[in-house]
């Protein structure tokens, strides 16, 4: 039975090291199995092609649909990666460090360098996805594949399952050097922890004014607004979004702070 379990563990990296997986990283793998079947759905989209090319038939939606299945399973294959640490290293200087030297700088690559990476190229493709939905966006050939906003919505979704595969990979490699708390886990991960703040105000400020604003006033001018403006602070200027940011995150942590301290003195 143990031999077995080794040839699972060999043969698919998201069973390696399961018994330490939490909620997010299973419900990584489990996706990234089903979309795994796009690739031998891919394989026949592009010998189907060669085939039909070669008879003297171009099928664009053929092309189309290569991309499509590509890019949309190359994007959960990144959140795989990240979940059963498969994506390709450097560890030359990695593997002579104790455990909890590599804990800190997985920690530290994990929520200080990559997780704001994938935030922010959600942020950046949100508004291509709604625009594209909005214009109903179609493919540049009469055959081709039309509805390209759901690729669009998908790209943008996919950013969502990354983060959610880093952050889980995060909680546990933060559960091997200390108890992963709620606000450990907001404190260790300050910068991503900003950042999700950051937007969260940006967009319900931005909404609220977009709401109780007449309509004739475009999303420009609303841009515009004051509250979207800076402060001086001595030399520097300062957005008052990055100040709403820093009194949020600072509640943020002293309410998960707090609660810790409840369930710890009820516990």
């Amino acid at each position: 039975m143990q031999e077995t379990d080794e040839l699972i563990q060999l043969s698919d990296p998201g069973e390696r090291g399961r018994e330490a997986h939490n909620r997010g990283d299973r419900f990584v793998v489990s996706l990234s199995n089903i979309a795994a079947w796009t690739f031998p759905i891919l394989m026949i989209a592009i010998v189907a092609q060669v085939i039909l090319r070669s008879s003297g038939v171009n099928q664009a939606w053929l092309d189309d649909l290569q991309w499509w299945l590509y890019g949309g399973s190359a994007l959960i294959a990144i959140a795989y990666a990240v979940t059963t640490d498969s994506h390709v290293r450097v560890d030359i200087f990695h593997e002579n460090f104790n455990d909890r030297k590599r804990v800190r700088i997985e920690i530290f690559a994990l929520v200080w360098l990559f997780l704001p990476f994938v935030i922010l190229c959600w942020d950046i493709t949100l508004p291509y996805a709604m625009q594209s939905l909005q214009i109903d966006e179609g493919s540049s050939s009469p055959n081709g594949l039309h509805n390209l906003w759901i690729l669009k919505i998908f790209m943008n979704v996919a950013f969502v399952v990354i983060t959610i595969a880093t952050w889980a990979a995060y909680v546990r490699q933060l559960a091997r050097i200390a108890r992963p708390v709620l606000w450990r886990q907001l404190l260790w991960a300050l910068p991503s922890t900003m950042f999700l703040v950051n937007l969260i105000a940006y967009y319900a400020i931005w909404w609220a004014l977009r709401l109780t604003t007449p309509a004739e006033v475009s999303d420009r001018e609303l841009s515009r607004h004051p509250i979207f403006g800076e402060v001086a602070i001595g030399a520097e200027e300062v957005k008052y979004t990055i100040m709403i940011t820093v009194v949020l995150t600072a509640a943020l942590l002293g309410v998960a702070r707090w609660m810790d301290r409840g369930a710890r003195t009820e516990g």
